[in-house]
């Protein structure tokens, strides 16, 4: 069925929604496959096809998704982690090398993803994660119980920066993932992205305002020498460039993902 509608790893996502609907692993499926279905466990995976052809990806069905080898629960608040976001990991971790208990920041953690993920990998660091949405920071911090990551990050309700106390230390580097997509991209009616949280894939605006002020933010809570990283649209980078140098960074560099 999946096949015939044209949907990419049709079987693996058959195989995924069935272990969750019959609650069994892929061997026990397969030594069971001669085995009658209970009614409740086919009803489940009736309503778990009809998401999936109706466009629902996987992951939000499960509500579940691995990341950066680690995996994290979701809910209708917070985003799916991408792939491509891995990089933002990877290049935090690159810059962190060398630096002891290093202090770092994660501005619009959603499921957490970004700040668990670097907390995983380095013990040693002082985390702390914001985000505006109390239901995004209850699943990251259910997210960091499961991964015994608790008592490795700091998470506070907050618009960005505005909850930081004034005296706060600064930030060996400072990560993001921030909406950023333009409010009237025809994407956000598209594919995936109508099953994400709207507010979490747009500013409503022109694309830039949440990186306007992340950026303008920056430099007064980095120590120096240190790193300013976020993630924006495929035709954003000039102009994140040119945020970043009016805002007095230096060494500013765009990476594709």
């Amino acid at each position: 069925l999946f096949r015939r509608a044209g949907i990419e790893a049709a079987e693996l996502d058959a195989r995924l929604l069935a272990e969750r609907a019959f609650g069994l692993q892929r061997i026990e499926l397969i030594n069971r496959e001669r085995v009658e279905a209970e009614a409740d466990a086919l009803t489940a995976l009736q309503a778990m096809a009809e998401r999936r052809l109706r466009g629902e990806p996987v992951s939000r069905i499960l509500g579940e998704r691995d990341f950066f080898g680690l995996s994290f629960s979701l809910n209708e608040d917070t985003l799916v982690p991408r792939p491509e976001t891995e990089l933002l990991v990877e290049l935090a971790l690159a810059r962190l090398e060398g630096r002891p208990e290093p202090r770092v920041l994660d501005l619009g953690t959603g499921s957490g993803a970004i700040a668990l993920a670097i907390a995983h990998c380095r013990p040693d660091a002082h985390v702390t994660a914001l985000d505006r949405s109390a239901d995004a920071l209850d699943v990251a911090r259910e997210n960091a119980r499961q991964l015994g990551l608790a008592a490795s990050v700091t998470f506070l309700a907050s618009d960005w920066y505005a909850a930081l106390p004034g005296n706060a230390a600064p930030f060996d580097i400072i990560v993001s993932n921030p909406p950023y997509i333009v409010s009237d991209d025809a994407h956000l009616s598209q594919g995936d992205l109508r099953f994400e949280p709207v507010d979490a894939l747009t500013d409503h605006a022109d694309g830039l305002a949440a990186l306007r002020t992340i950026v303008a933010g920056a430099p007064s809570r980095l120590l120096p020498n240190s790193w300013l990283l976020c993630e924006h649209g495929y035709h954003q980078a000039a102009d994140v460039r040119a945020l970043c140098r009016a805002a007095g960074l230096a060494d500013v560099t765009s990476e594709r993902d």
